[in-house]
């Protein structure tokens, strides 16, 4: 029985660049899409402990929506390193104000901790608005079902 090892340069030869339009769709399904093309496991050459993915551009990030009364309800919540600094954030305010910052959490969530993780966290490029500056790598538009 014989396996195949997959290299990293190998694994990094083919890496696309893909957009995903998040105008009305939930934040997990968003968030769900990115992180399987970041991983790469949409690619047959997929290996957990290789960097294999492609870069996701994430648009209209301020369009994006929480389903049920998560608005109300969801907290993200960080701790600022002080002594009783432990700051929350409901998802309503959190959507109006930094909308770039719910999709990046929820996309870290979903990724792996550590060296591989950190360097796959930063294939994501979130953007409010429908304008983003990767035009010259000519992405592909990724569909997501609402």
């Amino acid at each position: 029985m014989s396996t195949k090892f997959v290299s990293t340069e190998a694994a990094r030869e083919g890496q696309k660049w893909w957009v995903i339009d998040a105008a009305g769709v939930p934040v997990g399904r968003v968030a769900t899409a990115a992180a399987t093309v970041i991983r790469g496991k949409h690619k047959p050459t997929y290996t957990p402990n290789v960097d294999g993915g492609d870069f996701v551009v994430v648009v209209n990030a301020d369009k994006v929506a929480l389903t049920g009364s998560k608005k109300a309800t969801k907290v993200y919540t960080h701790h600022t390193g002080f002594i009783g600094s432990l700051k929350q954030v409901p998802g309503g305010e959190m959507l109006e104000k930094n909308p770039e910052r719910a999709i990046e959490l929820a996309v870290r969530g979903m990724l792996p901790e550590g060296v591989l993780g950190h360097r796959l966290n930063g294939k994501l490029k979130v953007y409010r608005g429908s304008e983003h500056p990767h035009h010259a790598q000519q992405p592909e538009t990724l569909t997501i079902s609402k």
